[in-house]
């Protein structure tokens, strides 16, 4: 399987960073869907990319449009949206699916496809978290999904304008572990393209390692304003993280994904990153709507749903939730 038409739905700062790098791969033609400002900058200057203070700016030509009926059906769809943005996306992604589409999901959280054909008893249940009336799911059909978990920061300088930081793992796998001939030639497309791409045997275990870390310090970030260095050096916060931390590794365990750590393992790993804003921090700074849903309200769901209990995560699920209701940034109750 070759993938010589490649989309990007959402050219923010990981999928711009994604698509830039892609587009410079024979053979591949790069389009985007994009609105606003980040619609005209494409339509200028096309997708630009800095991948460190000594590079030259990378500038690549893109098709773009606001619809995805102008850019037709595609080989690869990398959806590199926020999770509260993601039901629109299923609204108009249909024009870009044909027979044999892959959908790479390049995006922070719990997808929605997380226990499609795993969990054992539990596989193929629904998550009304992520996705509470079933329709992202109708749009985007089980066979074309392929999972990607992302270890790069990325920020952006301006619409359509990326600047690479650090980091340059991607990690991708078929959610039903299978070694499939399209996972092989989308891992050597991604190798080929400069990522330090791995293919993974289980994508959910992987997915659920990077949530360990981050579905507590990004939302205690946002509710008390503070780099990830002053919230781990708090030991009553860093207690209370790793109580959070200790019930979503229960729940791991609980449908097959055991994580071999305990949280100051973690926690460790976390400070070698050095004092910085995560990114619902910087959500809730540009008023942007926040991942809860995604990052602890799917932890909750899946504890009652293999009957762990939560108590850590629904108080910071609660707290977290009514202050960003407060400020607009979440649906009311």
């Amino acid at each position: 399987m070759t993938f010589s038409k490649v989309c990007i739905y959402g050219a923010g700062a990981i999928g711009g960073w994604i698509g830039a790098r892609l587009a410079q791969q024979p053979g591949v033609k790069l389009s985007v869907v994009a609105r606003g400002a980040t619609l005209a900058a494409l339509q200028q200057h096309g997708l630009r990319l800095q991948m460190g203070a000594e590079t030259p700016l990378l500038s690549v030509p893109v098709k773009t449009s606001a619809q995805p009926a102008d850019l037709g059906v595609q080989d690869l769809v990398v959806i590199a949206v926020k999770a509260p943005a993601l039901a629109e996306v299923a609204q108009h992604i249909a024009p870009l699916i044909g027979p044999h589409t892959v959908v790479l999901t390049a995006m922070n959280g719990v997808p929605w496809w997380f226990l499609q054909g795993f969990g054992g008893e539990h596989a193929n249940t629904s998550l009304a978290s992520v996705d509470p009336q079933g329709r992202i799911a109708q749009s985007i059909p089980a066979q074309h999904i392929m999972g990607c978990v992302v270890h790069s920061s990325c920020s952006l300088r301006g619409p359509a304008e990326v600047q690479h930081h650090f980091g340059n793992g991607l990690i991708i796998g078929e959610p039903s572990g299978e070694v499939s001939p399209r996972v092989q030639a989308l891992h050597a497309l991604l190798q080929s393209a400069g990522f330090d791409a791995t293919l993974s045997p289980q994508i959910q275990k992987d997915t659920w390692y990077k949530l360990w870390g981050n579905m507590t310090v990004n939302p205690v970030s946002a509710l008390t304003g503070a780099t990830t260095d002053k919230i781990l050096n708090d030991p009553l916060v860093r207690g209370f993280i790793s109580q959070v931390m200790l019930e979503a590794k229960a729940i791991g365990a609980a449908i097959g994904i055991p994580i071999d750590q305990q949280p100051e393992d973690r926690h460790a790993v976390t400070r070698k990153l050095g004092a910085f804003k995560t990114s619902m921090l910087q959500d809730v700074e540009a008023k942007r709507a926040v991942e809860l849903d995604a990052l602890v309200g799917a932890v909750r769901e899946l504890g009652q749903i293999v009957g762990v209990a939560t108590p850590f995560t629904d108080a910071l699920l609660g707290l977290a939730r009514l202050q960003a209701q407060e400020m607009g940034l979440y649906p009311a109750a």
